[in-house]
């Protein structure tokens, strides 16, 4: 039996709820932004294909020193034809928004943080379709295990 205070599961069919959901796991930490891109890379590291996430960082003497990997400077994550960057570097996040065919971009568009975290939702959301490694990973973040 499940109660109203059950969390609901990701479901790829119900789309609009299902983004919305996502979206919200996928800001959840985004005011400790440091916090925020490790939950972001773990997770899509682990929902999506190697190679379709490529993280930047920044390792300092006393990260070197405790063997630590860094702070993420810079995301970028593939898929398909669209490639969505988010550069943290700054003082404030920044997000682009491409179109990449064959190695070449056709289109790039700024975006906010909001809209960038929209738009991986909508295009991870269309991955986890296909692909139940991807779906399983998504469920977890979206129920915060």
């Amino acid at each position: 039996m499940t109660s109203p205070h059950d969390p609901v599961p990701f479901e790829p069919n119900g789309e609009t709820d299902s983004i919305d959901l996502l979206t919200a796991a996928l800001r959840r930490d985004a005011a400790d932004l440091e916090v925020y891109a490790r939950v972001l890379t773990g997770t899509l590291a682990e929902a999506l294909p190697p190679g379709a996430v490529a993280v930047e960082r920044k390792r300092g003497l006393a990260d070197r020193l405790a063997g630590r990997d860094g702070r993420v400077q810079r995301v970028e994550v593939f898929l398909g034809e669209q490639r969505l960057v988010l550069d943290l570097a700054g003082p404030h996040p920044k997000g682009e928004v491409a179109k990449e065919v064959r190695g070449v971009v056709l289109s790039r568009r700024p975006v906010a943080l909001d809209e960038w975290v929209r738009e991986l939702a909508v295009a991870v959301a269309a991955r986890a379709r296909s692909d139940t490694r991807a779906r399983a990973a998504l469920e977890r973040l979206v129920l915060g295990e």
